[in-house]
């Protein structure tokens, strides 16, 4: 299994970015997937999921900031977020909690 995030970068404050995470191998398209966050000097931690049936939840920082979907045909999830800010800073990964995977990460940072 291969979970390849990409679409990180350098933002504003306020500004948007929709990080995607292209799943390869023995997984499952309607699998339950997860974004995980990690910040310089601090733990990872869970920011978004979403259940094989589609029931999204948040971490209560990103709530109502944040969306996380997938497109089933592509095997791809996305983590759509708006209005950033320098708390937000950090690598993102995907995760795939059945398989207890994983992606590389793509950098997040959030500057003026």
């Amino acid at each position: 299994v291969q979970l390849q995030a990409s679409g990180g970068g350098l933002v504003q404050p306020g500004g948007s970015l929709r990080l995607s995470c292209a799943a390869s191998g023995s997984i499952l398209s309607m699998e339950s997937m997860a974004w995980y966050r990690q910040a310089p000097g601090q733990p990872r931690e869970w920011v978004a999921s979403i259940s094989s049936g589609g029931s999204t939840d948040y971490a209560e920082s990103v709530k109502g900031r944040f969306t996380i979907s997938r497109e089933v045909r592509k095997k791809t999830l996305y983590l759509q977020m708006y209005n950033l800010s320098p708390e937000d800073t950090a690598v993102y990964y995907c995760y795939a909690p059945r398989l207890s995977v994983y992606g590389q990460g793509t950098q997040v940072t959030v500057s003026s």
